[in-house]
Protein backbone atom coordinates (compact mmCIF):
# COMPACT_ATOMS: atom_id res chain seq x y z
CA UNK A 1 0.00 0.00 0.00
CA UNK A 2 1.32 3.62 -1.01
CA UNK A 3 1.18 5.61 1.60
CA UNK A 4 3.91 7.75 3.01
CA UNK A 5 4.79 7.97 6.63
CA UNK A 6 4.54 11.96 5.92
CA UNK A 7 0.60 11.36 5.06
CA UNK A 8 0.05 9.38 8.50
CA UNK A 9 1.70 12.64 10.53
CA UNK A 10 -0.63 14.98 8.91
CA UNK A 11 -3.81 12.60 9.82
CA UNK A 12 -2.78 11.76 13.64
CA UNK A 13 -2.17 8.34 13.08
CA UNK A 14 1.64 8.61 14.04
CA UNK A 15 3.37 10.86 16.95
CA UNK A 16 0.01 11.00 19.10
CA UNK A 17 -0.94 8.81 21.76
CA UNK A 18 -4.35 9.15 21.38
CA UNK A 19 -4.06 8.33 17.58
CA UNK A 20 -5.57 5.25 16.12
CA UNK A 21 -2.99 2.62 15.19
CA UNK A 22 -1.94 2.68 11.51
CA UNK A 23 -4.00 -0.29 10.95
CA UNK A 24 -6.60 0.79 13.01
CA UNK A 25 -6.58 4.14 10.55
CA UNK A 26 -6.18 2.26 7.42
CA UNK A 27 -9.81 0.65 8.08
CA UNK A 28 -11.25 4.13 8.35
CA UNK A 29 -9.79 5.64 5.89
CA UNK A 30 -11.26 5.20 2.06
CA UNK A 31 -8.38 4.93 -0.71
CA UNK A 32 -8.57 5.20 -4.24
CA UNK A 33 -6.16 4.84 -6.97
CA UNK A 34 -3.31 7.38 -8.42
CA UNK A 35 -2.31 6.06 -11.31
CA UNK A 36 -0.68 2.69 -10.21
CA UNK A 37 -0.42 3.92 -6.86
CA UNK A 38 -2.97 4.02 -3.54
CA UNK A 39 -3.48 6.89 -1.67
CA UNK A 40 -6.28 8.45 0.62
CA UNK A 41 -9.37 10.12 -1.35
CA UNK A 42 -8.57 13.37 0.22
CA UNK A 43 -4.92 13.21 -1.05
CA UNK A 44 -5.76 12.33 -4.86
CA UNK A 45 -7.23 15.93 -5.19
CA UNK A 46 -4.14 17.52 -4.40
CA UNK A 47 -1.72 14.88 -6.38
CA UNK A 48 -3.74 15.56 -9.78
CA UNK A 49 -3.25 19.30 -9.05
CA UNK A 50 0.47 19.66 -8.95
CA UNK A 51 0.45 16.86 -11.78
CA UNK A 52 -1.44 19.60 -13.77
CA UNK A 53 0.26 22.37 -12.21
CA UNK A 54 3.21 21.27 -13.23
CA UNK A 55 2.32 20.62 -16.96
CA UNK A 56 -0.37 23.55 -17.39
CA UNK A 57 1.95 25.41 -19.73
CA UNK A 58 2.77 22.73 -21.73
CA UNK A 59 -0.57 20.63 -21.98
CA UNK A 60 -0.69 21.03 -25.61
CA UNK A 61 2.61 19.39 -26.14
CA UNK A 62 1.93 16.56 -23.59
CA UNK A 63 -1.67 15.74 -25.55
CA UNK A 64 0.79 15.79 -28.48
CA UNK A 65 3.12 13.42 -27.34
CA UNK A 66 0.68 11.46 -25.82
CA UNK A 67 -1.58 10.78 -28.84
CA UNK A 68 1.30 11.69 -31.38
CA UNK A 69 -0.60 14.63 -32.39
CA UNK A 70 -3.79 13.12 -33.12
CA UNK A 71 -5.79 14.49 -30.05
CA UNK A 72 -6.60 17.52 -32.84
CA UNK A 73 -7.74 15.56 -34.38
CA UNK A 74 -10.03 13.85 -31.95
CA UNK A 75 -11.61 17.09 -30.87
CA UNK A 76 -12.41 18.53 -34.11
CA UNK A 77 -13.96 15.15 -34.59
CA UNK A 78 -16.11 15.75 -31.08
CA UNK A 79 -17.22 19.44 -32.13
CA UNK A 80 -18.15 18.40 -35.19
CA UNK A 81 -20.02 15.27 -33.91
CA UNK A 82 -22.16 17.58 -31.68
CA UNK A 83 -22.65 20.91 -34.16
CA UNK A 84 -23.40 23.10 -31.73
CA UNK A 85 -24.36 26.23 -32.39
CA UNK A 86 -27.89 28.86 -32.17
CA UNK A 87 -29.41 28.20 -35.45
CA UNK A 88 -30.78 31.63 -37.00
CA UNK A 89 -34.03 32.43 -35.95
CA UNK A 90 -34.15 30.43 -33.19
CA UNK A 91 -33.66 33.00 -30.56
CA UNK A 92 -32.74 30.41 -27.54
CA UNK A 93 -28.86 31.18 -26.72
CA UNK A 94 -26.98 27.90 -25.83
CA UNK A 95 -25.17 27.57 -22.47
CA UNK A 96 -21.99 25.56 -22.89
CA UNK A 97 -20.32 24.42 -19.81
CA UNK A 98 -16.57 22.66 -20.67
CA UNK A 99 -15.31 20.80 -17.35
CA UNK A 100 -11.30 20.39 -17.11
CA UNK A 101 -11.07 22.64 -20.20
CA UNK A 102 -8.66 25.23 -18.39
CA UNK A 103 -6.50 25.96 -21.36
CA UNK A 104 -10.08 26.62 -23.01
CA UNK A 105 -8.99 24.66 -26.96
CA UNK A 106 -12.49 22.39 -26.40
CA UNK A 107 -14.64 25.73 -25.79
CA UNK A 108 -12.91 27.95 -28.09
CA UNK A 109 -13.31 25.22 -30.73
CA UNK A 110 -17.31 25.05 -29.83
CA UNK A 111 -18.19 28.47 -29.84
CA UNK A 112 -15.82 29.01 -33.46
CA UNK A 113 -17.95 25.96 -34.83
CA UNK A 114 -21.28 28.43 -33.60
CA UNK A 115 -20.10 31.35 -34.89
CA UNK A 116 -18.81 29.69 -37.96
CA UNK A 117 -21.33 27.67 -39.28
CA UNK A 118 -24.60 29.38 -37.73
CA UNK A 119 -23.75 32.89 -37.28
CA UNK A 120 -23.80 32.24 -33.11
CA UNK A 121 -22.25 35.18 -31.63
CA UNK A 122 -24.38 34.90 -28.60
CA UNK A 123 -24.48 31.53 -26.78
CA UNK A 124 -22.36 31.71 -23.67
CA UNK A 125 -19.20 29.45 -22.72
CA UNK A 126 -17.73 28.68 -19.01
CA UNK A 127 -14.95 26.76 -18.93
CA UNK A 128 -14.68 25.00 -15.36
CA UNK A 129 -11.14 23.35 -13.71
CA UNK A 130 -10.03 22.67 -10.26
CA UNK A 131 -6.11 23.98 -11.20
CA UNK A 132 -5.97 27.63 -11.43
CA UNK A 133 -2.98 27.18 -13.25
CA UNK A 134 -4.85 25.78 -15.84
CA UNK A 135 -7.09 28.14 -15.98
CA UNK A 136 -4.93 31.12 -15.98
CA UNK A 137 -3.39 29.37 -19.30
CA UNK A 138 -6.88 29.63 -20.93
CA UNK A 139 -7.33 32.90 -19.79
CA UNK A 140 -3.86 34.23 -21.55
CA UNK A 141 -5.02 31.90 -24.84
CA UNK A 142 -8.43 33.61 -25.03
CA UNK A 143 -7.01 36.77 -25.34
CA UNK A 144 -5.78 35.95 -29.11
CA UNK A 145 -9.23 34.96 -29.85
CA UNK A 146 -12.54 36.61 -30.77
CA UNK A 147 -13.76 36.47 -27.35
CA UNK A 148 -11.34 38.11 -25.77
CA UNK A 149 -12.74 40.64 -23.00
CA UNK A 150 -16.33 39.41 -23.82
CA UNK A 151 -19.02 38.56 -21.24
CA UNK A 152 -19.64 35.57 -22.99
CA UNK A 153 -17.13 33.24 -22.02
CA UNK A 154 -16.01 32.93 -18.13
CA UNK A 155 -13.13 30.78 -16.54
CA UNK A 156 -14.16 29.05 -13.22
CA UNK A 157 -12.44 27.27 -10.84
CA UNK A 158 -14.37 24.57 -9.75
CA UNK A 159 -14.31 20.65 -8.43
CA UNK A 160 -16.15 19.00 -11.24
CA UNK A 161 -17.23 16.71 -8.86
CA UNK A 162 -19.61 19.13 -6.96
CA UNK A 163 -19.48 22.08 -9.45
CA UNK A 164 -21.55 23.68 -6.55
CA UNK A 165 -21.52 27.56 -8.44
CA UNK A 166 -23.07 25.82 -10.87
CA UNK A 167 -27.20 25.45 -10.81
CA UNK A 168 -29.09 22.83 -11.31
CA UNK A 169 -30.70 22.37 -14.58
CA UNK A 170 -28.84 25.44 -16.24
CA UNK A 171 -26.21 24.11 -19.10
CA UNK A 172 -27.48 22.47 -22.32
CA UNK A 173 -24.47 21.16 -23.53
CA UNK A 174 -21.62 19.79 -21.22
CA UNK A 175 -18.26 18.71 -22.56
CA UNK A 176 -15.39 17.19 -20.90
CA UNK A 177 -12.51 16.31 -22.53
CA UNK A 178 -9.14 14.26 -21.47
CA UNK A 179 -10.59 15.49 -17.57
CA UNK A 180 -12.93 12.70 -16.47
CA UNK A 181 -10.17 9.77 -15.28
CA UNK A 182 -8.39 12.09 -13.01
CA UNK A 183 -11.97 12.68 -10.89
CA UNK A 184 -11.59 11.29 -7.81
CA UNK A 185 -15.15 9.76 -7.70
CA UNK A 186 -16.39 9.77 -11.74
CA UNK A 187 -19.26 8.63 -10.77
CA UNK A 188 -20.34 11.50 -8.77
CA UNK A 189 -18.64 13.96 -11.23
CA UNK A 190 -21.37 11.97 -13.79
CA UNK A 191 -24.12 12.58 -11.86
CA UNK A 192 -23.12 16.42 -11.03
CA UNK A 193 -22.80 16.39 -15.10
CA UNK A 194 -26.62 15.20 -15.28
CA UNK A 195 -27.66 17.77 -12.64
CA UNK A 196 -26.55 20.90 -14.18
CA UNK A 197 -27.57 19.90 -17.71
CA UNK A 198 -31.20 21.23 -18.75
CA UNK A 199 -33.97 18.50 -19.74
CA UNK A 200 -32.48 17.89 -23.68
CA UNK A 201 -29.25 18.85 -22.53
CA UNK A 202 -25.95 16.51 -23.74
CA UNK A 203 -23.30 15.16 -21.88
CA UNK A 204 -20.18 14.71 -24.25
CA UNK A 205 -17.09 13.30 -23.02
CA UNK A 206 -13.47 12.22 -24.70
CA UNK A 207 -11.19 10.39 -22.83
CA UNK A 208 -8.15 7.79 -23.47
CA UNK A 209 -9.88 4.56 -23.66
CA UNK A 210 -9.12 0.86 -24.31
CA UNK A 211 -7.45 -0.77 -27.19
CA UNK A 212 -9.62 -3.71 -27.74
CA UNK A 213 -7.56 -5.43 -30.58
CA UNK A 214 -5.31 -7.69 -28.29
CA UNK A 215 -1.76 -7.17 -30.75
CA UNK A 216 -2.83 -3.46 -31.15
CA UNK A 217 -2.78 -3.33 -27.07
CA UNK A 218 0.32 -4.83 -27.16
CA UNK A 219 2.20 -2.55 -29.23
CA UNK A 220 0.37 0.32 -27.81
CA UNK A 221 0.54 -0.58 -23.59
CA UNK A 222 5.23 -1.04 -25.06
CA UNK A 223 4.80 2.65 -26.74
CA UNK A 224 2.39 4.02 -23.56
CA UNK A 225 4.61 2.36 -20.91
CA UNK A 226 8.35 2.81 -22.46
CA UNK A 227 8.20 5.74 -24.39
CA UNK A 228 5.83 8.57 -22.78
CA UNK A 229 7.58 9.00 -19.19
CA UNK A 230 10.74 8.96 -21.03
CA UNK A 231 9.69 11.62 -23.92
CA UNK A 232 7.88 13.41 -20.19
CA UNK A 233 11.50 13.98 -19.21
CA UNK A 234 13.25 14.43 -22.11
CA UNK A 235 10.63 17.53 -23.55
CA UNK A 236 9.03 18.46 -20.17
CA UNK A 237 11.73 17.44 -17.35
CA UNK A 238 8.96 15.78 -15.81
CA UNK A 239 8.83 12.26 -16.21
CA UNK A 240 6.56 11.94 -13.27
CA UNK A 241 3.63 13.49 -14.43
CA UNK A 242 3.58 11.61 -17.44
CA UNK A 243 3.95 8.03 -16.03
CA UNK A 244 1.32 8.85 -13.60
CA UNK A 245 -1.06 10.02 -16.47
CA UNK A 246 -0.10 6.91 -18.75
CA UNK A 247 -0.81 4.54 -14.97
CA UNK A 248 -4.17 6.47 -15.13
CA UNK A 249 -5.28 5.74 -18.70
CA UNK A 250 -5.19 2.13 -17.77
CA UNK A 251 -6.95 2.33 -14.22
CA UNK A 252 -10.27 3.88 -15.95
CA UNK A 253 -12.93 1.73 -16.79
CA UNK A 254 -12.96 0.53 -20.06
CA UNK A 255 -15.69 1.82 -23.23
CA UNK A 256 -18.81 -0.37 -21.97
CA UNK A 257 -18.10 0.04 -18.60
CA UNK A 258 -17.90 4.11 -18.34
CA UNK A 259 -20.96 3.87 -20.75
CA UNK A 260 -22.95 2.35 -18.23
CA UNK A 261 -21.64 4.50 -15.56
CA UNK A 262 -23.40 6.99 -18.07
CA UNK A 263 -26.46 5.48 -17.41
CA UNK A 264 -26.76 5.01 -13.84
CA UNK A 265 -26.24 8.82 -13.64
CA UNK A 266 -29.69 8.69 -15.40
CA UNK A 267 -28.61 9.80 -18.90
CA UNK A 268 -29.97 8.09 -21.81
CA UNK A 269 -27.39 6.59 -24.13
CA UNK A 270 -27.99 6.60 -27.70
CA UNK A 271 -26.94 3.03 -29.27
CA UNK A 272 -23.49 1.48 -27.41
CA UNK A 273 -23.04 5.20 -25.96
CA UNK A 274 -19.78 5.53 -27.71
CA UNK A 275 -17.34 5.89 -30.52
CA UNK A 276 -13.74 4.54 -30.35
CA UNK A 277 -11.28 6.20 -32.19
CA UNK A 278 -7.79 5.16 -33.50
CA UNK A 279 -8.63 1.82 -32.50
CA UNK A 280 -10.07 2.64 -29.19
CA UNK A 281 -6.77 4.89 -27.67
CA UNK A 282 -9.51 7.33 -27.80
CA UNK A 283 -13.25 7.54 -27.56
CA UNK A 284 -15.93 9.80 -27.80
CA UNK A 285 -19.00 8.70 -25.16
CA UNK A 286 -22.46 10.67 -25.62
CA UNK A 287 -25.07 11.08 -22.62
CA UNK A 288 -28.90 12.65 -22.89
CA UNK A 289 -30.75 14.32 -20.57
CA UNK A 290 -34.40 13.64 -20.50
Amino acid sequence: MSVKLSTLHRLGAIGSKTAATPRRLFSQIDFTHFGYKTVPKGEKERLVHDVFSSVASKYDVMNDVMSMGVHRLWKKHLIEKLDCGMRPNSGELLAFLDVAGGTGDIAFGLLDHARLKYGDNKSTMTVADINPDMLREGEKRCLSTPYANSARIQFLEQNGETMDAIPDNSKDVYTIAFGIRNFTNVQAGLNTAYRVLKPGGIFACLEFSQVEEPALDYLYQIYSFSLLPMMGQLIANDRDSYQYLVESIRKFPNQETFANMIREAGFYVPGKGYENLTFGVAAIHIGVKL
